[in-house]
């Protein structure tokens, strides 16, 4: 938004110091983009007459022009072609220094000596145009010698290019960027009253009518009737400060309504009363598909966008008397009641419309307009009458034979009032770090048009129907401390420490789940993300039974369920590659699955809905690691492998494989191969996962092919709980720096001995010496006899502070053998 430095000092008394200014606008959070000092460098140039026009000998671009500017002919040498002998040019004389630092100085062109320079628009910085010189021929007061300010009434100025975020809709206009700036600054901030400048009319109920049958789109609507209006020129001060502001002057009814627009916030709407039908308006909603030409000359068809929540009712139409629409209400206007030269009846509709309703309109139809983007962010609702009255102010000047009506009609449904939001100023000093009293924020707040009232430890904050940024309840506390903090200065809170004594980093549970990525990423599987929706059979494709939490508004309809499983989303992945002929591959992902209040997964939240005063009971999340092994030779043994890959990685402490149906009732895990699949289960009970090989049956529901494909699932929620599953305790064994010696056993051990008995039997013989063990060979054959099979094993001892002799290590040799005898294990 453009703000020029004179029309925010119609608000208060601003200084000239611009430095400071703008380094205070920016501090408040209405950041200076951009800076335009008018007017600068015109002081040496005055109005010229062209007295005469030569060609010069040998110069095909510029001419010997003659010009009166007061004090006798000037020669110039110019090269601008679009004047003639007799037009009122400006010329800045030797000395002069023109916007942007360009000093005037005298030269010679081609014998001719050039005593001055006629400028365009563009050198001027006047306009954009730099094609030829700026004519003022027809300009009122256009006198050779004159100073050219003086004659086109140009005073020097500052514009402030802001930006002004979504959340400031009272900064949207003159008037609140001057109220932020003046209380920043300590100056004396006045919104004048509008004077009455037009003489009364008859009653404006004889003249016009409105009707209002959306009232949760149009909360209130005021009409007032300006009759014998002539429509013209604006006066050039108004024009000028609109240009500066960066929007065309028009028309001196249209330039009120914009110059009301932007200086309080407030659009208005003015119609040719005569053009409208039954010099009346109606507010309604829009009819699906009837249609309307709008100012910008495009015919819309409305009605066609569906109703939003809360109070949007869709789109809203201003209709005359007759019922035909003449505008999209607070977004554009219709062509068919415009203001024209031929306007003598004003019709001027002041309106407060509901923010949302202006805003989805705005986005649906693809209009964005000065209006719209204020109706959106919410303008005052009471604050209508001002506004009207200085359009008729602004009219009178330029109309001084118009008359105004007697009255104004309005209609009005549920309009926003004042409330009052409680402050706790122990709140207010925690959040920003100061110590401040309830009349420090009453001096801060109140120059803002809040109320402030001390009550107990706090303060009563009374919010303004012009602040529809500040909420209500806890949430409008919030919005009052970032008022106190604007107004008391960002850069004069003092600055702390973070209190905490460690920086951030990963919980365990966030390290331990980036472990189990890495560690199947090492095992050759990718990383996917499936979506949380999924279709109401994919669970019965997976064997799920039970209800599914069911979504109000899915992305796709037919994907209108909280997934129970990860499996749905990974075999989609899946038939996805294979239909690419990349069927070979190994997922992975680690997903959130919700279960069914209903179904005992209930996640109860004791604060929710307005003010936290609601008890809700929500969907169980688990998180839940998932891996799909679909490699050539996957099957469930892959799976199996992966399993211990992941465990490793957690150490997770002793987890058992239970096949389906091996006690505590449990069936075949949803989705697997009855009898190629088993759970994890935890010690003590509880089903942490399961593994195993997707169901032929199952992947075939999937268009997949019948080829083996793994399957490993974990409950991370469930397996990093150390109460839940143990892990292993972490040992740490220096490196000796002595040469280690390597012993290899063979022995015959029975069957029903497990080779893990015999190795951890071995481990404890041979004591803190005995580095490493390994089992490397199992051997069966006639030669040992039945029922009895070889394992060998190598031992490698090694000690930290000596090399092992030979005696040393045939005693622990001999020790390790004789320790293994009782498990019935004999040498080879």
């Amino acid at each position: 938004m453009r703000a020029p430095l004179s029309w925010l000092r119609d608000f208060a008394p601003f200084g000239d110091d611009v430095a400071h200014l703008t380094a205070t606008l920016d501090d408040i959070g209405l950041v200076v983009e951009g800076l335009e000092r008018v007017g600068e460098g015109l002081d040496a140039v005055v109005v010229a007459e062209v007295l005469d026009i030569a060609p010069i000998a040998g110069a095909d671009r510029i001419r010997r022009v003659v010009v009166e500017a007061g004090d006798g002919p000037v020669e110039i040498v110019c090269g601008a072609a679009n004047f003639a002998v007799g037009d009122r040019v400006p010329l800045a004389v030797v000395g002069a220094v023109l916007p942007g630092g360009f000093e005037i100085a005298r030269r010679t062109l081609r014998g001719v000596t050039s005593n001055g320079m006629l400028c365009s628009g563009r050198e001027l910085g006047l306009s954009d145009d730099g094609e030829g010189l700026l004519v003022l021929t027809g300009v009122d007061g256009a006198e050779p010698g004159l100073p050219l300010a003086e004659v086109l009434g140009v005073e020097r100025d500052v514009v402030f290019d802001l930006t002004v975020e979504g959340n400031r809709p009272d900064a949207w206009c003159m008037a609140g960027v001057a109220r932020h700036l003046a209380a920043r600054l300590g100056l004396p901030f006045s919104l004048p009253e509008p004077a009455p400048a037009l003489a009364p009319g008859p009653p404006v109920g004889e003249l016009a009518s409105v009707r209002l049958d959306a009232p949760d789109l149009c909360p209130r609507i005021t009409l007032r009737v300006l009759e014998g209006v002539r429509v013209g020129p604006s006066p050039r001060w108004l024009a000028r400060r609109l240009s500066l502001a960066g929007m065309r002057p028009i028309n001196n009814v249209v330039d009120a309504s914009n110059y009301v627009m932007l200086e309080r916030g407030q659009p208005t709407h003015p119609y040719d009363r005569l053009r409208l039908g039954g010099s009346g308006l109606v507010v309604r909603p829009a009819r699906r598909g009837e249609t309307l030409e709008t100012l910008d000359g495009v015919r819309r068809t409305l009605g066609g966008r569906p109703a939003g929540r809360g109070t949007d009712g869709g789109d809203c139409v201003i209709a005359d008397a007759h019922d035909e629409p003449v505008g999209v209400a607070g977004v554009i206007g219709g062509a068919s009641s415009e203001i024209t030269e031929a306007t003598s009846s004003v019709l001027l509709e002041t309106a407060y419309f509901a923010p949302m309703a202006i805003a989805r309109t705005s986005r649906w139809l693809g209009v964005r307009t000065e209006a719209s983007a204020r109706f959106e962010r919410g303008v005052d609702p009471w604050g209508l009458d001002a506004a009207a009255a200085r359009f008729c102010e602004l009219v009178a000047l330029s109309a001084p034979g118009a008359t105004l009506a007697e009255g104004t009609l309005e209609a009005t449904g549920t309009v926003p009032e004042p409330f009052a939001v409680a402050v706790d100023l122990a709140k207010v000093n925690g959040l920003l770090g100061t110590a401040l009293g309830p009349d420090q924020v009453g001096a801060l707040l109140e120059p803002l048009g809040f109320g402030c009232t001390p009550v107990g430890a706090g303060v009563a904050v009374t919010v303004p129907t012009s602040r529809p940024d500040v909420r209500r309840g806890s949430h409008g506390v919030a919005d009052v401390v970032e008022e106190v903090a604007r107004a008391y200065g960002y850069d004069r809170l003092p600055r702390r420490q973070p209190s905490w004594p460690a920086p951030g980093g990963l919980s365990a549970y966030q390290r331990s789940r980036r472990a189990a990525r890495e560690a199947l990423v090492g095992a050759g599987a990718g990383e996917v993300m499936t979506g949380s929706l999924v279709a109401a059979d994919d669970h019965r494709r997976v064997g799920l039974d039970g209800r599914a939490v069911e979504v109000a508004n899915p992305l796709v309809s037919d994907e209108a369920f909280l997934r129970r499983s990860l499996m749905p989303g990974l075999l989609r992945a899946l038939a996805w590659n294979v239909d690419r002929r990349q069927g070979e591959v190994r997922l992975f992902e680690v997903g959130v699955v919700f279960d069914h209040p209903a179904d005992g997964g209930a996640r109860v939240v004791e604060r929710s809905g307005s003010g936290g005063a609601v008890r809700t009971e929500l969907p169980a999340e688990h998180e839940r690691l998932a891996a799909l092994l679909a490699l050539a030779d996957d099957d469930a043994r892959s799976a199996v492998g992966a399993y211990g890959v992941v465990v490793e990685a957690l150490r997770l402490g002793p987890l058992a494989l239970a096949a389906p149906g091996n006690g505590g009732g449990r069936g075949v895990p949803p989705g697997l191969h009855p009898t190629r699949s088993a759970w994890v289960v935890a010690p003590g009970g509880p089903v942490v996962g399961a593994v195993g090989e997707i169901d032929p049956a199952v992947a075939g529901g999937f268009g997949l092919p019948t080829a083996r494909i793994g399957w490993v699932e974990l409950d991370l929620g469930l397996v990093l709980d150390p109460v839940v599953v143990p892990r292993r305790t972490e040992s740490v064994r220096p490196v000796s720096r002595f040469p280690s010696s390597d012993v290899d056993l063979a022995l015959v051990v029975p069957d029903p001995v497990p080779a893990a008995r015999v190795l951890e039997t071995l481990r404890a013989a041979g004591g803190d010496l005995l580095e490493s063990v390994d089992l490397f060979d199992v051997f069966r054959g006639p030669s040992l006899g039945a029922g009895v099979r070889s394992l060998a094993f190598r031992l490698r001892f090694c000690a930290l502070d000596r090399t092992l002799t030979d005696a040393e290590v045939g005693s622990l040799r001999a020790a390790c053998i004789e320790a293994v005898a009782p498990l019935g294990a004999v040498l080879r």
